[in-house]
């Protein structure tokens, strides 16, 4: 028989992602951030390629990445409204983890594999932020893709790309919970 353990299946079948906007400071020191870390580094990874990495963002690199957001978005002539709600990840957080998909070439792993891989490190990375008592959210937007904004703000070339932009604070609002999948429609249970 299996040891269950009910309190960290309690957690996930409660976990709630916070609103980037309603997180602030105090944020998680480093020696805090790194334990998250290694927690997001045990996910799954066929072949051991480790294709990805983090950019650990501090509060003035995330007022910088705010300011490329603002300022690329406008050269790009992206409306002004959605750049403003990209801005607000960045505005308030005191700290952000750029989760860097860094795909390896390799003749047995595809890189589908390795992008999945990626969004694992994501979400764990967000569950052990919630899990040590943060406000987290994963957002990512257009600037996890586009060419000109990887380089310039984060120094990125291809094939690298942000899988997603975790931001971790202090919760400043209560979290309401909102509607989630209808297993039953979601569950195909024909070939158990």
């Amino acid at each position: 028989m299996p040891a269950p353990n009910p309190e960290a299946m309690d957690f996930l079948l409660t976990r709630r992602s916070r609103l980037a906007r309603t997180l602030t400071g105090p944020g998680p020191d480093r020696t805090a951030v790194e334990r998250m870390l290694t927690a997001a580094a045990r996910s799954p990874d066929h072949g051991k390629l480790e294709p990805w990495r983090f950019v650990i963002l501090g509060e003035d690199a995330c007022r910088a990445m705010s300011e490329a957001t603002a300022r690329i978005g406008a050269r790009q002539g992206r409306e002004a409204g959605k750049i403003a709600k990209d801005r607000l990840g960045f505005d308030g957080a005191p700290v952000c983890v750029a989760v860097v998909a860094s795909p390896k070439p390799s003749e047995k792993i595809p890189e589908a594999e390795q992008v999945l891989s990626a969004g694992a490190v994501c979400l764990a990375l967000l569950n052990a932020a919630l899990a040590s008592g943060w406000g987290a959210n994963w957002l990512s937007s257009w600037m996890a893709h586009d060419r000109e904004f990887l380089a310039e703000a984060l120094g990125l070339h291809a094939p690298e790309w942000v899988a997603g932009f975790i931001h971790i604070g202090t919760e400043t609002a209560p979290v309401s919970e909102r509607p989630r999948p209808d297993l039953a429609a979601i569950a195909d249970w024909s070939r158990a």
